[in-house]
C-alpha cells in the first residue's frame, strides 16, 4: 500500500514527536485530554473511553499509589506497636508501615503508570493520524465499525489481550518482585507486619561469592551447591537422553521378541504419579529400608564395613555424601528414561528411510549408520528439547526433595549454618530458605541467579543449535 503524504513509518516515540510538532490544536490537547483529539472529530465512544481511562489512572493515582509510593525509597519507617488512645482510653496499633505492602503495591502502580504512559504515546500519534486522514478527506471509523474490527482484522488483539494481562500479572509482576526482595533484608528478623524491612543493596549477592555478615557461610554453601546442581543436571538429562535412544532402538529392532509387552512395562512408570514412586523408592533405600535388609541378609553390607566403603551397620544409599549422589541420578535413569522412550521411537519411526537404504547399500554398519545418520537426525530434532531438559533439571524439585527429604542430614557445619545440605539443588535450597527458616533475601537473590543461569545457557545452546536452521533438506 502506497504511503500518503505527511504519512511517515517510524517507531511509537517518532510518531509521538511528530503528532506534538505538526498535530493541530485538538491534537496537542490531547496531551492533557485524552479524549480531545476524537472529540474533534466526533468520535465520541473512543473519547468516552479513553477519558474514563485517563480518569480511572488519575483516582487510581490519588487514592491507591501514592499512599505507597512515597515510602518506596525506605520500604517504611513507622513500626507496628500500641499506643494509647486518651479519646478510647484504651490501647491501639499505631499507624504502621507495611514493608512488603509499600514494594508490592509500588511495583504494582509502577506498572499501571507505564502501562498507562505508553498507551498516552500511542494515543497522540493516532489521533494525529487521524488528523491527516481528515485532511486528506478520508472517512473516519465509527466506534461501532472499531468494535467491529476487533472481533474480524484486528481480532488477533483481542484474542492476545487476556494472556497478555496474565503474562504481566502472573509472571512479570512477580518475576521483578522476586528480583526487588533480592536486594532487601527480608528474613525472619525482619518480617512484616511486626517488623520493617530495608534496601540493602548488592549484600545478598556479595554473601553469596564470599562477602561477611551473618551469611557468611552461603557462598561457601552456594559454591558447593551450584557445583552439584550442574553435575546434576548435566547427567540427569543426558543418561536419560542416550538411555531413551538406545532403549527405543533395542525395542524397535526386528531381533526383540515381544516389543509391545516390554514397551508397556517401561511406560507404567509415566503412568504411576512420579511423587509416589520417588516416595517409595526413597523408602526401600532408607537406612531401614527393605534392599539394606537384603544387603545385610546377604553379607554385603558386612563386606563394604571390611574394606572401609562404610563405617555404619546399613549403606547410606541416600543419607551419606557420594552415596546419595549416585543413587540420585541412578533412580532418575529409572524414572526418566521411559518418557526419552517415547520420544525417540517416534523421532525414530521417521528416519529417512532412503539415505538408510543407501548407506547399507554402499556397506555401512550398524554402528555407522547409527553415527552418521541416526544419531545426527535424532540431534536436529531432539536438540531443542534436550536444552529445555537441561534446564528442567535445573529446577527439577521432585526428584530431589522426595528422594532425601527426612532421611538426609548433613554433617558439614557449614552447610548446616546456611541451611543447606550437599544433596541440594538451587531450587530446593530456596526452597528450604523460603518454607522453614522465612530467609527471603537469600532465597529471592538464589531465585536471581538461577534465573541468570538458566537464561544464559538456553539462550547460548538455542543459538548454537538453531544456528543450523535450514539444514531441513538433508534429511528431506
Amino acid at each position: 500500500m502506497k504511503k500518503q503524504k505527511g504519512e511517515k513509518k517510524g517507531n511509537i516515540f517518532t510518531d509521538f514527536g511528530t503528532a506534538v510538532v505538526k498535530g493541530d490544536w485538538a491534537v496537542k490537547l490531547t496531551l492533557l485530554w485524552m479524549g480531545a483529539g476524537y472529540a474533534k472529530r466526533k468520535q465520541y465512544g473512543r473519547a468516552i473511553v479513553m477519558t474514563l481511562l485517563e480518569i480511572g489512572v488519575i483516582v487510581f493515582t490519588l487514592r491507591f499509589a501514592l499512599q505507597y509510593v512515597p515510602k518506596f525509597n525506605t520500604l517504611g519507617t513507622v513500626v507496628m506497636e500500641k499506643v494509647f488512645n486518651m479519646q478510647t482510653m484504651k490501647s491501639e496499633m499505631n499507624d504502621y508501615d507495611n514493608s512488603f505492602l509499600i514494594l508490592l503495591f509500588s511495583l504494582f502502580s509502577f506498572v499501571i503508570w507505564f502501562v498507562a504512559a505508553a498507551v498516552w504515546i500511542a494515543n497522540v500519534g493516532y489521533v494525529y493520524k487521524l488528523q491527516l486522514k481528515a485532511e486528506r478527506g478520508e472517512k473516519l471509523n465509527t466506534f461501532k465499525q472499531d468494535i467491529h474490527s476487533l472481533v474480524e482484522e484486528n481480532f488477533h488483539i483481542t484474542l492476545l489481550s487476556l494472556p497478555t494481562l496474565g503474562v504481566v500479572v502472573f509472571t512479570m509482576i512477580p518475576i521483578i518482585l522476586l528480583v526487588l526482595v533480592s536486594f532487601t533484608n527480608y528474613d525472619q528478623q525482619h518480617m512484616p507486619p511486626n517488623s520493617l524491612f530495608t534496601w540493602v543493596g548488592l549484600d545478598n549477592y556479595l554473601s553469596l561469592i564470599g562477602g561477611g555478615g551473618l551469611t557468611v557461610t552461603f557462598s561457601y554453601a552456594f559454591v558447593r551447591v551450584l557445583g552439584w546442581t550442574l553435575v546434576w543436571a548435566f547427567f540427569a538429562t543426558f543418561t536419560n537422553y542416550f538411555g531413551g535412544i538406545l532403549l527405543a532402538m533395542f525395542l524397535n529392532s526386528k531381533w526383540t521378541k515381544w516389543p509391545k509387552f516390554w514397551r508397556t512395562l517401561f511406560v507404567i512408570t509415566i503412568a504411576v504419579p512420579q511423587f509416589v514412586s520417588l516416595l517409595l523408592v526413597r523408602n526401600f533405600f532408607s537406612n531401614g529400608g527393605i534392599v539394606n535388609t537384603i544387603c545385610a541378609n546377604i553379607g554385603l553390607t558386612g563386606f563394604l564395613r571390611d574394606i572401609g566403603m562404610i563405617s555404619t551397620s546399613y549403606i547410606p544409599f541416600l543419607s551419606a555424601p557420594g552415596w546419595a549422589h549416585v543413587m540420585i541420578i541412578l533412580i532418575n535413569i529409572w524414572i526418566g528414561v521411559p518418557y526419552q522412550m517415547l520420544i525417540a521411537t517416534g523421532v525414530l519411526t521417521n528416519l529417512p528411510a532412503d539415505q538408510l537404504e543407501s548407506a547399507r547399500v554402499d556397506g555401512a554398519t550398524p554402528a555407522q549408520i547409527f553415527r552418521k545418520i541416526t544419531m545426527p537426525y535424532l540431534f536436529f530434532v531432539t536438540g531443542p528439547t534436550l536444552i529445555t531438559d537441561f534446564v528442567k533439571n535445573i529446577n527439577n524439585f521432585n526428584v530431589i526433595y522426595l528422594l532425601t527429604e527426612g532421611v538426609y542430614t548433613t554433617t558439614n557445619q557449614l552447610m548446616a549454618n546456611s541451611q543447606a545440605k550437599e544433596v541440594d539443588l538451587l531450587v530446593t535450597w530456596l526452597f528450604r530458605l523460603t518454607q522453614d527458616y522465612y530467609n527471603y533475601k537469600m532465597s529471592s537473590t538464589i531465585g536471581v541467579v538461577v534465573f541468570i543461569i538458566c537464561a544464559v545457557f538456553t539462550l547460548l545452546a538455542f543459538n548454537k543449535v538453531t544456528g543450523g536452521a535450514g539444514k531441513e533438506s538433508d534429511y528431506a
